[in-house]
């Protein structure tokens, strides 16, 4: 269900090409692909962070495709045959798509993406580190607490007669 005042994307703003691309695949290139679109992604989970609505969001998350076709395209050109072996090494030597058995043809793939693409795999805990993100896009403007015009100005005074307490208070523990 949706607020009859909200106003939904159009399909023409939603089309984008998207990246038909199996698991195996997606998780043999993620760590460049981390890296080569990385300022996109970051930029597109502020605006998700801040904004708080999607909608508002979509031009963002059209850049991150766009960034992530754009260097899956450079795979295929240059290191097709290496990434698709390593590809189906983590299709078929485990259940979870574990690294561990496959590092001989992760290392083919790595060197054949750092001669060829330029793109050198980051090292172990690249994607923990701490960084600041620096955006073109304004901030938005914080929420106004709400206003409730029956609400009490200031608490009742002190000296308001009150009941004592029948049983003088509650025991925790018998």
């Amino acid at each position: 269900m949706i607020t009859k005042g909200k106003e939904l994307p159009t399909y023409e703003e939603l089309e984008v090409q998207d990246v038909n691309l199996s698991s195996p695949f997606l998780k043999a290139g993620s760590f460049h692909l981390g890296k080569q679109c990385e300022a996109e992604n970051n930029e597109f989970m502020l605006c998700r962070l801040e904004e708080k609505d999607p909608r508002k969001c979509l031009n963002e998350g059209k850049v991150v495709t766009s960034c992530t076709m754009k260097f899956f395209q450079a795979v295929k050109r240059s290191c097709a045959e290496e990434f698709y072996n390593f590809a189906m090494c983590l299709d078929k030597s485990s259940q979870d798509m574990s690294f561990d058995t496959c590092r001989k043809t992760q290392t083919i793939f790595d060197t054949c993406m750092k001669e060829k693409v330029g793109i050198e795999r980051p090292h172990f805990g690249y994607f923990c580190e701490p960084r600041v993100h620096a955006t073109a896009r304004p901030q938005p403007m914080p929420e106004l607490p709400p206003v409730f015009p029956d609400a009490l100005v200031e608490p009742p005074p002190d000296d308001i007669p009150r009941q004592p307490s029948r049983h003088q208070g509650r025991p925790i523990f018998f």
